[in-house]
């Protein structure tokens, strides 16, 4: 049986970064996907992510997300590959929406540059959107755009590059821990031993969770986004930002036009279909309103675009009930890490989540306060009553 100081199961966003952290650390780490990184079966697929700092989610999470900008600044630099397109960020909505005001109270509390912009200013600098007269705006500069499938393949290239190694098309079956450490077997038969292990397995993490005795609240759900031409250019990525409107039809977010791809758009709330557990998502087109709610929400809000879709794509949000994220021990197996519930905007902060990952397998402190993702919030998370050993056939 191979031996490795740690295991991460699971190697898509947060877990690819997480081997690139364990490897730069020296430790022997093997990265186990059933997947090929980057692929089109999770969350880390769709060409594009938001990176913003001061956050209506939270001012929790402002430190982290600037610590994850520098740390894709790095990779960029390591790998030689463009990853961030610095398109500035627009947050607007009614004055006193709950995610406007705790965007202000971050930015305050953590000196991030941001301006606030009345409809007047709004419209100036951006006329093709089409706004309500009592709306304001929050705007940042220096945040913009991330190319997801771009950074999962830095981080890949750079985890091998230290020495990590990866096993794709390859599904864990089963977890075993012990208080020595885990063993982690796969499908075609194969185990394998380590000091520790790191379960970030997105939509399947649910399952991987109670093959080590636990259940926290985890619900996978199918979201779906769309592309409208830009018929007159004025949403091009050169001079229209990344944007998130909390208004009364719900909240929507989108990315200018990059190199001619059209104006991407979609809702983060509203309808939660349950994405399946196997197999691949039903693509977009499956059902007869997918894209509906936001193609009406660009004809209405952004004039200039087409709103008949041009294309559309489909991903998995894995939910908490307070759509915050999990990072914690396994509470029974500390050397067990936990990585979960990304809730849809967790893509940002992967290259920080597996960095602070990576500290707590070896046994080093990070430099965050991860109570607000602790399993604790949930109560006493349910252990399975036929796992008290620990184990359990994942498929």
């Amino acid at each position: 049986m191979e031996h490795y100081d740690v295991i991460v199961v699971g190697a898509g966003s947060m877990g690819m970064s997480s081997g690139y952290h364990l490897a730069a650390k020296g430790l022997r780490t093997l990265l186990i996907d059933a997947n090929d990184p980057p692929h089109t079966s999770g969350s880390h697929h769709g060409e594009t992510r938001i990176i913003r700092h001061a956050y209506g989610e939270g001012r929790e999470y402002t430190p982290m997300a600037l610590r994850a900008q520098k740390l894709w600044r790095d990779l960029e630099k390591e790998t030689d590959r463009k990853l961030f397109i610095p398109t500035g960020f627009l947050q607007a909505g009614e004055p006193g929406s709950a995610m406007l005001t705790e965007m202000m109270d971050s930015a305050a509390e953590h000196n991030v540059p941001m301006e606030i912009l009345v409809i007047e200013e709004i419209r100036r600098r951006w006329p093709a959107l089409a706004l309500p007269d009592s709306a304001i705006g929050c705007y940042e500069r220096d945040s913009g755009v991330l190319l997801c499938e771009e950074c999962i393949a830095a981080y890949r290239y750079a985890a091998l590059a230290r020495g990590a190694e990866l096993k794709v098309n390859t599904r864990v079956t089963a977890i075993e821990p012990d208080p020595e450490g885990v063993i982690v077997t796969t499908a075609d038969g194969a185990s394998y031993r380590a000091e520790a292990a790191i379960v970030t397995a997105g939509k399947f993490a649910g399952p991987m969770l109670q093959s080590v005795g636990l259940a926290p609240p985890l619900q996978p759900i199918r979201k779906t986004v769309a592309w409208f031409p830009d018929e007159n250019g004025q949403y091009d990525a050169g001079r229209f930002p990344a944007f998130l409107f909390d208004l009364p039809e719900g909240i929507y977010y989108g990315f200018p036009s990059i190199e001619g791809s059209g104006v991407k758009a979609g809702r983060h709330d509203g309808e939660h279909r349950p994405a399946p557990t196997e197999g691949p998502l039903p693509p977009f087109g499956s059902y007869a309103d997918d894209g509906e709610d936001v193609a009406a929400y660009v004809q209405r809000y952004m004039p200039g675009v087409s709103p008949k879709a041009q294309k559309g794509s489909t991903c998995t949000y894995t939910m908490t009930p307070d759509e915050h994220f999990i990072l914690d021990r396994h509470p029974d197996y500390s050397h067990i890490l936990l990585g979960a519930g990304f809730s849809g905007h967790g893509f940002k902060f992967a290259s920080v989540i597996g960095e602070i990952l990576s500290q707590l397998a070896a046994n080093e402190s990070p430099g965050f306060d991860i109570s607000l993702f602790s399993l604790d919030r949930f109560g006493t998370v349910p252990r399975k009553a036929d796992d008290k050993d620990g184990t359990r056939n994942i498929f």
